[in-house]
């Protein structure tokens, strides 16, 4: 696993540092319904039906033809989607790396055994406290043995992440799912609650030290990256300087095939992915987004870090909107 997993980390920066036409990671939607109703959330809906087999397959075939290295399933909550083994070996044996982010509910010892022979990278949860509550019910007691099943079956990677700023109360409880996640031998991240249009909401006092407490118990990479790349800044109330690559390195693909700068700016570009072009790529690559000196959406963070040091970014589109 872990030779596998440095031979996955050079290809990465390969994939990087050899194109800046290259997508490093898609987010694909394939439903946007959800089995929760998190108080924080605003990706999902209780009625849509999943994206059809066939019309996922040739998103992925142009995803594969832009050179994407690889793919989130997301949603809503992607298990639902009846064909999501298939999806998995489909992205794998177009060449491009699966991965999936699920709120853990569905998981299952035969679906989780059907994801290892499907080519599964990687998994992750986000596990909001220990007890549910108004707010979230992705909580510890509730997922812990699904955790237990993962840890037994799963041989892909498991990533825990913890999410501070939804309620100082449960402040703790994000220290304690790290703890778990440890004990689990799962890797852990940590996120910043954000609110609609993906920017930082205020850490108090509390917060700041659980992320401080975290970062020491789990030495994990993803955790000093995004500690030194932006997220100390962050919580500190302070702005960060950095060339967002959204539309370029990173592409969040909606139910409807429509390419977005991410989750929280939905609206631009807009362009149907089937008739997403290199310009599109290069463009957007270029393109200054005035939504990132407090954005949260690490994922895009990471796919636009190696990116640190090419070209500068031009001056904002003319006339783009902002989801705010």
């Amino acid at each position: 696993m872990k030779n596998n997993l440095y031979a996955k980390g050079l290809r990465f920066i390969w994939h990087a540092l050899s194109s800046t036409r290259n997508p490093l990671l898609a987010q694909l939607i394939v439903t946007r319904k959800c089995n929760l109703s998190c108080g924080y959330c605003n990706e999902y809906d209780k009625i849509s039906a999943p994206v059809p087999l066939d019309v996922l397959k040739t998103r992925i075939d142009k995803l594969a033809r832009l050179k994407t290295f690889a793919i989130t399933l997301t949603g809503g909550e992607p298990l639902l989607h009846p064909d999501i083994a298939q999806i998995f070996q489909y992205v794998q044996q177009s060449g491009i790396i699966p991965t999936i982010i699920t709120n853990g509910y569905l998981l299952t010892e035969k679906k989780i055994k059907a994801f290892n022979d499907a080519g599964l990278q990687e998994l992750q949860i986000s596990i909001d406290n220990i007890n549910p509550d108004e707010i979230s019910v992705k909580s510890l007691k509730v997922l812990d043995r699904k955790l237990q099943l993962l840890a037994g079956f799963a041989a892909f990677k498991v990533n825990i992440n913890s999410v501070l700023g939804i309620s100082n109360e449960r402040t703790e409880d994000a220290v304690e799912v790290a703890r778990k996640a440890l004990e689990y031998g799962f890797s852990h991240s940590i996120g910043l609650a954000h609110n609609e249009n993906g920017i930082l909401n205020p850490l108090s006092d509390k917060q700041i030290a659980a992320y401080k407490t975290i970062g020491r118990m789990t030495k994990s990479f993803i955790h000093y990256f995004n500690k030194a790349a932006f997220q100390k800044r962050l919580i500190n109330g302070k702005p960060n300087n950095w060339q967002c690559r959204a539309g370029a390195r990173y592409l969040y693909i909606c139910e409807d095939g429509l390419v977005h700068w991410c989750s929280q700016q939905r609206g631009y570009p807009g362009i149907p992915l089937a008739e997403y072009t290199k310009a599109d790529i290069v463009r957007e690559f270029n393109t200054q987004k005035n939504c990132s000196p407090f954005c949260t959406v690490s994922c895009v963070h990471q796919m636009s870090f190696l990116d640190k040091w090419r070209s500068k970014q031009k001056a904002l589109v003319p006339n783009v909107p902002l989801n705010s």
